[in-house]
């Protein structure tokens, strides 16, 4: 699932709503990542719900992808989904004028 992933690109984790802590953040489960999640949530959503956590690829090892969810979260590649490629910005206009 994880094949072609690499430093930059945005990809999502699909967690599940664990239950809600206050009117705006719930507490999450990410499949592979055994510490408590919480995040920011206005939309209402349900116990058991299933919610995409989309953010950039940071590092990669063998078998793992660390993701930036806000804090750094380190998965299983098999976990993660790609969403969109990093492109690096084209270079416009040259660096250096040309002498006349």
């Amino acid at each position: 699932m994880a094949r072609g992933i690499g430093i930059g690109d945005q990809v999502a984790i699909t967690a599940t709503v664990r239950r809600r802590i206050t009117d705006d953040r719930v507490s999450v489960s990410i499949p592979g990542y055994d510490f408590p999640h919480s995040i920011i949530d206005h939309t209402k959503v349900n116990r058991g719900q299933q919610i995409d956590l989309k953010g950039e690829v940071m590092r990669i090892d063998e078998d793992t992808v660390t993701v930036d969810l806000g804090p750094l979260v380190t998965v299983d590649r098999d976990k993660v989904r790609l969403m969109e490629k990093y492109r690096p910005p084209k270079q416009r206009k040259a660096l250096v004028v040309a002498p006349d």
